[in-house]
């Protein structure tokens, strides 16, 4: 075959977005259609972040349409002088075309790459954009990002701002449901990350509308709140803003009466959700920081002769990290890393400055803390010497797999899974009934280790949870955990269908949460669903898994000659019944676990996992309604 100019092929415009949208939007899937959204008012919330812009409304219509109105200055609509067509087509078809490129119109924007609306045009069936300034409103409609027709003008009712109303395109997504909970997660950072700005976001895709409304005058201080309010906070909320070489980084800092750390990532409102250089600037700053105090404190460095560890001083952290840059540079479109050299030392110095001078202003805040590490810096040791331990008796007992895990014949990780079952009973009736090629089944022995409330070395004194961690293979602990060590891209937590089973489940989510989140994140974890009944019609079986499938099934017999078997256990089924209903890959149900808000994930495992009961007493109180089945 030839290879010559006329197999170059050359895409024009928005074309080569519509051809590979996911280099430009990250994933054409649920991640990616939520990203659209987000590019949309990031561009109103650079307008806030320049002074001139209050209010962002954002409404979710039927068929998933999106309308995102602001109060800002409007895009410009004079003819632009490179192109000869309007300033709002040009923004709106032109890929890396707009006002983050020169420093006169946004010191400090969102978005490096220009690309956001343009390609958000580019991969909706329809969009249209309204630029209001005055007494004029200025109209363009766009098909695949195509103008369907010159700016047009209309009458005005004396307002200004941009609303930009677009439908996703169902043949470039692999969805176009928005989920209004994702939605919401998301604008309530950029409320507390823009102090006094008002996020509101309704959704009208059903009679009974959900709303929310976002405001916070304490930014991020509020937010830092928002995330200890049940974990215990040990002193007030350590907050500073310093300004180094054009960059400006606001922190907010609190340690809490817990064991995990809860850090915030955020580059000109965006959430970096892998960190980057100013989350590396930070947490070298901050470790220095708390031993230079250390030394300084004849005290407690006279009984403890440690050096604390980056690790030590994570643990009951909670903070949030914004600043503001003029030339952000991401790891890639999706900006979940921000990869800027010269930040990492620059957070470092308003680090240090921050915290030096809330320390010495607060010396009984920062004896506590230090109190706090060196029991975190004891815990570690004991932990380290647990591992040990472990992997002694590892290598003694000879394989390196608990013998209690019947194990799959498959090793390629990719086609492996792995079900935590509840009980011998169950467990004995899932290795009778698993596809042994690639099925390992692993029985837990009653409730792990509740790890809300417990450090690591604790943990590694449960045999359940040691047994757990022997077989996925990772590892655990930040010195050790490697999620590309897991032996199963597939791990199935299978519980009863009772109360207890629901608290065995929540326990394992938990040590899943704070252990080992990088599996939820990678979307290995799910959740088995086991039918609540089996409906006999004389020789038919038919299995339900929910009380409204049960009463839809009945409808449909419309007999009164049935029986009702209710599975209460796991263990009430044998294993054939257990295949066909549970672990048939062509027949099962499995829920996904997901994270699409972390904030009101924390706040969940705080509520119903930690030590203070009146949270988790109102958390029952507003949620009982919900119960559909309860054993009592």
């Amino acid at each position: 075959m030839s290879y010559s100019a006329e197999k170059i092929k050359i895409l024009e415009g928005l074309e080569a977005v519509r051809k590979r949208p996911g280099m430009y939007i990250g994933t054409q899937d649920e991640t990616g259609l939520h990203k659209m959204v987000y590019e949309v008012v990031d561009n109103s919330v650079d307008e806030a972040m320049a002074g001139q812009c209050s209010e962002i409304y954002i409404r979710v219509l039927p068929e998933n349409i999106i309308e995102v109105s602001d109060n800002g200055r409007g895009i410009p609509t004079d003819i632009h002088p490179d192109k000869g067509v309007s300033t709002v087509e040009v923004v709106m078809t032109i890929l890396h075309a707009g006002g983050k490129f020169e420093n006169d119109a946004y010191k400090v924007s969102g978005g490096l790459h220009g690309v956001g609306v343009s390609v958000v045009n580019a991969l909706s069936e329809w969009l249209e954009v309204e630029v209001h300034k005055g007494d004029t409103i200025f109209y363009q409609k766009y098909k695949t990002g195509i103008p369907v027709a010159p700016l047009e003008e209309r009458p005005g009712n004396g307002t200004s701002g941009t609303t930009v109303r677009f439908k996703p395109d169902a043949s470039i997504f692999t969805t176009t449901e928005y989920q209004f909970d994702t939605l919401s997660s998301r604008f309530r950072e950029l409320a507390f990350l823009n102090k006094g700005l008002k996020i509101s976001i309704i959704d009208e895709r059903k009679e009974e509308k959900q709303s929310h409304e976002f405001q916070y005058e304490g930014g991020i201080v509020s937010f830092v709140e928002h995330i200890t309010d049940t974990k215990h906070p040990i002193h007030k909320v350590c907050h500073f803003i310093r300004e180094k070489d054009s960059i400006i980084a606001e922190v907010a800092v609190q340690y809490c009466d817990t064991y995990n750390e809860s850090i915030f990532c955020f580059t000109n409102g965006i959430n970096n959700s892998l960190g980057g250089t100013h989350l590396e600037g930070f947490r070298t700053s901050l470790t220095r920081t708390l031993n230079d105090f250390l030394k300084k404190d004849a005290n407690l460095s006279k009984k403890n002769t440690i050096t604390l560890s980056g690790e030590d001083v994570k643990e009951g952290l909670s903070a949030v990290i914004s600043i503001k840059i003029p030339q952000p540079q991401f790891n890639s479109q999706t900006k979940e890393k921000l990869v800027n050299a010269e930040v990492k030392g620059i957070m470092q110095t308003l680090t240090s400055e921050g915290l030096n001078l809330f320390f010495e202003e607060n010396p009984a805040i920062i004896k506590k803390i230090l109190e706090k590490c060196i029991m975190a810096s004891k815990a570690r040791e004991a932990a380290r010497k647990a591992r040990d331990l472990t992997r002694r008796k590892t290598v003694l007992e000879g394989g390196g797999l608990p013998g209690k895990l019947a194990d799959c014949s498959e090793k390629d990780p990719a086609k492996s899974e792995i079900y935590l079952v509840e009980g011998d009973s169950a467990g004995g009736s899932a290795k009778q009934g698993r596809d042994r090629n690639t099925q390992a089944i692993l029985p837990l022995k009653g409730k792990i280790l509740n790890v809300e409330k417990s450090r690591l070395d604790k943990i590694l004194a449960n045999e359940e949870i040691r047994t757990l961690i022997s077989a996925l293979g990772t590892g655990i602990g930040e010195d050790e955990f490697n999620v590309e060590k897991v032996r199963y891209h597939r791990i199935v937590i299978m519980t009863d269908a009772d109360i207890d089973g629901s608290h065995i489940r929540t326990l394992i989510l938990t040590f899943f949460f704070r252990h080992m989140r990088p599996l939820i994140e990678k979307g290995y974890l799910y959740v088995a669903q086991p039918p609540l009944y089996l409906l006999k019609f004389g020789k038919e079986g038919i299995y339900a898994y929910s009380e409204r499938e049960k009463e839809e099934i009945l409808k449909e017999k419309n007999t009164d000659k049935f029986v009702i078997q209710r599975y209460k256990g796991l263990g009430e089924m044998n294993p054939e019944q257990l295949w066909e209903t549970t672990m048939d890959p062509e027949k099962r149900v499995v829920l996904q676990v997901k994270m699409d808000d972390f904030v009101e994930a924390e706040d969940t495992f705080n509520i119903l996992m930690g030590d203070d009961v009146s949270p988790r007493r109102r958390f029952i109180e507003e949620n009982s309604y919900k119960v559909a089945n309860l054993d009592l």
